[in-house]
């Protein structure tokens, strides 16, 4: 994770955090999909995936949920989308939040940015963005291009974490690497000073070398 040794770097011409969460939260990612991870699919498992696909929810969950109760992780994040969108089942987001949770323990990335969206909106959970981070920061590590997304503009306006405009700008760096929304990076840095800029690509080229072994 990109990280500073400096003090928190507070800019005052930042607007207050209430206000940036209305203008910054319309950029967050916050669509419960099945995200890019290639998963190692079974047999049961792919059938699964391309009956859901082709909106055929009651065959998919007929595959996901025996699958799931057996532990596989892959369809255990399936299911919490499922649950969470109300796709074949009742939307339920409690029972998205289990699905996802037992995914999670397994270190699936795209159910701990699930995770992250579930706390970010209180979704069958209290709201809670201090979770929320910590869910993004799990994906974002992993290489979940709409958890660093989510997770530079969380540190940009101190939305359950600091403000820091070195380590947001560094996430959204990676993340526009990924090719997710390059426009926040470049609206950061008209608010940035050239140190700070420099500091925040300096971690974020870290970053990518160290993820790219």
């Amino acid at each position: 994770m990109p990280e500073s040794t400096a003090e928190p770097r507070k800019e005052p011409k930042m607007t207050t955090p209430s206000t940036s969460l209305i203008n910054l939260s319309r950029m967050l990612v916050l669509a419960l999909t099945l995200s890019v991870t290639p998963f190692s699919f079974s047999a049961d498992l792919g059938a699964g995936f391309a009956a859901y696909k082709k909106g055929f929810f009651t065959a998919a969950l007929k595959e996901f949920r025996p699958l799931a109760e057996q532990g596989y992780s892959g369809a255990q994040y399936f299911l919490g989308v499922m649950y969470s969108n109300g796709e074949g089942v009742p939307q339920d987001y409690k029972a998205a939040i289990k699905w996802y949770t037992l995914a999670v323990e397994q270190g699936d990335r795209n159910a701990q940015f699930n995770l992250g969206h579930m706390y970010y909106k209180g979704m069958g959970v209290p709201q809670d963005y201090k979770a929320a981070v910590k869910w993004y920061s799990l994906a974002a590590e992993q290489g979940n291009p709409d958890a660093q997304l989510n997770l530079g503009l969380m540190y940009w306006i101190g939305a359950g974490t600091i403000v820091d405009y070195v380590i947001a700008h560094a996430w959204l760096n990676i993340a526009s690497s990924n090719g997710k929304a390059p426009e926040a990076r470049n609206d950061l840095s008209k608010q940035m000073t050239a140190e700070q800029i420099q500091e925040a690509q300096t971690l974020a080229r870290e970053w990518v070398k160290a993820h790219s072994k």
